[in-house]
């Protein structure tokens, strides 16, 4: 099938020509231009007109007024969203966000003063009828697009425009260029499922037309984000052993969605040769990957500033839509989750509390957020942008992985997909989109809804129980859900930690929440470290929960258990909410299970083998987390359910990862189709990172990797891969 040519296929004009052709292009009149221009004033008309008529103190009966209100706000909206939109590049960070706010009353405010029969309008009028206006212009235009995305991407083409009209071109603007899309917690056997069942339709059109192709990628354990994040970023796996961990020497909690802990793990992940540098950009990701620009990301709690053309265009135009629809995502999330209730649907948790805000946040502005910040990003040329859209991951871990919830919010990031295949026809290089997940999600009833307690109470009564002496200390846990309120945590401390009266207001908004000038938003996670040796130390990452004993230095052996703690290993490996319970041994690890045990060494297991419900990886999974650094002394992974793949996690997650049991170890690699890759399944995170490696030194997007003073040779030559699947008599205006 042909395919749309790439950048590097478009004869090449001389520098100072191409760009002002480039410009020409942008702002000649066109049919759909004329068509959206024709329509904008259409839907303007209807909003304003039913705004005025449901607000008081403001006058403009008769069609002739109600048209000159209309071209009267629309001009004062062509002069003025300018200068807003400096204002909002000056004050930046959250400046940019309350300018944000009130823009669309500000334009609306100065148009009722200006019209003769406006009256005397005040601004709280002129605030209210703007916001209804907004509300009114998201329903409108949602019907007439039929539910697309068409307004946005517009509004994004004007923002790519604007950046290349004011950053010089880079010099190797044709070349090509890659963009990483992480699908948060999507499996791989889900995605084909929604596939076939046509759901999803850009990526079924590329996997049907063999634009693209999917590969499997099984993440091991941990099976969680910041951990295989590590591993593509990094390639390096032994820094992570799960999303949070305690380490004995230090006495620390470790919590990765915490920024000055994701900074701590950063610093020990970093080498300077991560998959970004060379000028790549982080958004949205736990780690930078040695990214030069980072954007959102936890560990350098970066709320982009002045400079990111992407963020104050968003939150100056784009931030009235995303607050509409996010409140639609609340009357979505309340209707959704009653209905669960109502049909008693099983298992199910709470829908409730700090979800309701998270739901919106994460399903509609930080993703339009990410689109805008990932199309600047294009405009401006940067080689190589991988961002992290968590949509799915959020809604699933409270609604379950393959419910209508979910798949809907992984409609919405096929929508993502193609929204970026649309807006790369204007990128400044000839980009090549790779989409993939960091692991999947496995559904079932929690710990605590199967035994009525929580999984830390039933270790501090074993472990009191089984001591030899008087217990050190208080027993500590962590295992509250809040893996999601990372980004929102990261924005939070960085603006409160910057100067100026928006970070005195942050400061003062999240006094109660702060500490050491860290936000943590969200529930609570353990407390703050804690001083002296706690008796036990109980952290949870979905179904895999690490038991530390502090008593003990180092990571205890079974031996050195038996001898403090007698009879706490089977006690624990018997309890029904424990398939496996994983602890080194004098011969090495070995997976108790109530009735057998497998020594992952060699492989002997010894009467019944707990490893067999969890799959033929299980055993190399486990091996290699125990090699990892930190690791509990004591690991349980919870049962699996041999008819249903139930797991039961040790948070209060209906869909949970992190450790083994149904689809959470299974993500996901769809790449463009031309390019060859080592293997048909990746295992592991560091098999990824090696791929893309080698995918970005063949496009010429980073120099090889050296071996020493010597550069390995590299298989093959440059691939010559269509940059985005297309048909092939599309043409740029009719997208537009």
């Amino acid at each position: 099938m042909a395919q749309r040519p790439g950048l590097r296929d478009v004869p090449a004009e001389p520098g100072r020509f191409r760009l002002g052709l480039r410009v020409l292009r942008d702002w000649r009149p066109t049919f759909p231009r004329f068509r959206a221009l024709a329509r904008a004033m259409l839907t303007s008309f209807v909003v304003l007109a039913a705004t005025l008529w449901l607000l008081p103190g403001v006058n403009a009966s008769g069609l002739v007024a109600l048209l000159w209100l209309v071209a009267l706000v629309t001009g004062v909206g062509a002069l003025l969203r300018p200068l807003l939109l400096v204002l909002a590049t000056v004050l930046g960070g959250l400046g940019a966000l309350l300018l944000g706010i009130v823009v669309q009353a500000i334009i609306l405010y100065v148009a009722l003063r200006l019209n003769p029969a406006g009256g005397g309008t005040g601004f709280e009028v002129a605030f209210a009828a703007s916001w209804i206006a907004i509300a009114l212009a998201a329903v409108v235009n949602w019907v007439v697009d039929a539910g697309t995305d068409d307004t946005f991407v517009l509004e994004s083409m004007r923002l790519m425009s604007r950046v290349r009209r004011s950053n010089p071109r880079p010099a190797d603007h044709d070349r090509d260029g890659m963009i990483i899309v992480q699908l948060d917690g999507v499996s791989a056997p889900l995605l084909r499922w929604a596939v076939r069942a046509g759901n999803l339709p850009n990526m079924g059109r590329w996997l049907r037309d063999g634009t693209h192709r999917m590969a499997s990628f099984h993440t091991g354990v941990p099976a969680t984000t910041p951990a295989v994040q590590a591993g593509i970023l990094y390639g390096d796996v032994r820094q992570v052993p799960a999303f949070r961990w305690y380490e004995k020497a230090e006495r620390r909690l470790m919590v990765t969605n915490r920024p000055r802990d994701a900074a701590e793990i950063e610093r020990r992940l970093s080498t300077g040769r991560g998959l970004l540098r060379d000028g790549g950009v982080s958004i949205s990701n736990v780690f930078p990957g040695d990214a030069e620009t980072c954007l959102l990301t936890v560990s350098r709690a970066a709320l982009p500033g002045p400079s990111s053309a992407g963020y104050v265009s968003f939150m100056t135009f784009g931030l009235a839509r995303a607050i509409v629809l996010g409140f639609g995502e609340i009357m979505k999330e309340l209707w959704q989750s009653r209905q669960q209730r109502r049909r008693d649907v099983q298992p199910r948790i709470r829908r409730g509390g700090y979800y309701l805000l998270l739901r919106p946040a994460t399903n509609v502005l930080l993703r339009d957020l990410n689109v805008s910040l990932i199309a600047e990003q294009m405009a401006k040329g940067a080689p190589v942008v991988y961002c992290d859209f968590v949509d799915y991951d959020e809604v699933a871990h409270h609604a379950g992985p393959a419910r209508h919830e979910a798949l809907h919010s992984l409609e919405g990031l096929d929508r993502v997909v193609g929204i970026l295949h649309r807006l790369a026809e204007d990128a400044s290089r000839n980009y090549h989109l790779v989409l993939l997940s960091d692991h999947g999600q496995a559904q079932g009833a929690t710990f605590r809804q199967r035994h009525g307690e929580r999984v830390e109470d039933v270790v501090e009564r074993l472990v009191q129980r089984a001591g030899t002496e008087a217990p050190t200390g208080p027993a500590r846990s962590s295992t509250a859900p809040v893996e999601q309120w990372g980004p929102v945590n990261a924005l939070l401390t960085e603006a409160a930690n910057r100067s100026g009266p928006t970070a005195a207001a942050t400061r003062a908004a999240t006094r109660k929440r702060s500490e050491g000038g860290e936000v943590t938003l969200g529930p609570a996670d353990g407390g703050p470290d804690t001083d002296g040796d706690p008796e036990s130390v109980v952290v949870a990452s979905g179904n895999l929960a690490m038991v530390y004993l502090p008593r003990l230095p180092g990571k205890a052996t079974k031996e050195q258990l038996d001898a403090a703690y007698p009879g706490l290993v089977e006690d624990l490996a018997s309890h029904p909410g424990v398939g496996v319970l994983v602890v080194d041994g004098e011969a090495g690890p070995v997976a108790h299970g109530s009735r057998g045990r497998h020594r992952l060494s060699d492989g002997v297991v010894e009467g019944e083998d707990p490893l067999l419900p969890y799959g033929p990886k299980a055993r190399a999974d486990l091996l290699r987390h125990q090699g990892m650094d930190h690791v509990g002394d004591l690991v349980l992974i919870s049962p699996v359910d041999a008819a249903t793949e139930d797991v039961a996690a040790y948070e209060e997650l209906v869909g949970s990862h992190g450790g083994l049991g149904g689809w959470q170890t299974e993500a996901m690699v769809l790449h463009p189709g031309a390019w060859s890759r080592e293997t048909e399944e990746f295992d592991g995170p560091d098999s990824v990172h090696r791929q893309l490696l080698i995918w970005l030194e063949k496009l010429g997007v980073r120099p090889p990797e050296l071996a020493g003073d010597e550069a390995p040779m590299l298989p093959g030559t440059a691939v010559a891969a269509p940059a985005f699947p297309d048909a092939a008599t599309a043409t740029r205006s009719d997208r537009r």
